[in-house]
């Protein structure tokens, strides 16, 4: 079943165009390609595929760990506070 948001997108064209520019604006600073290969980085050393049921999950010391996605995805924080593990 599609998201709330693909389906958003696909009956707005223009709002689809204008998230899809700021994130091209976006992923072009510096620090964006440096967690990007920070991240993937870990997805391998972890031993994570494409498509894998699991996470890398970020912890509050900076490392890493593997974690199901649903409870990865879920821990959003309240008030933008981070509940990192």
């Amino acid at each position: 079943m599609p998201s709330k948001t693909s389906i958003y997108y696909a009956n707005n064209p223009e709002a689809a165009e204008k998230h899809r520019e700021y994130e091209r604006k976006r992923n072009k600073k510096p620090g964006r390609a440096e967690y990007r290969k920070k991240h993937a980085q870990a997805r391998v050393e972890l031993g994570l595929k494409v498509g894998d049921k699991r996470d890398a999950s970020c912890t509050k010391d900076g490392n890493f760990t593997v974690e199901s996605r649903s409870k990865n995805r879920a821990r959003q924080g309240a008030n933008g506070k981070s509940t990192k593990k």
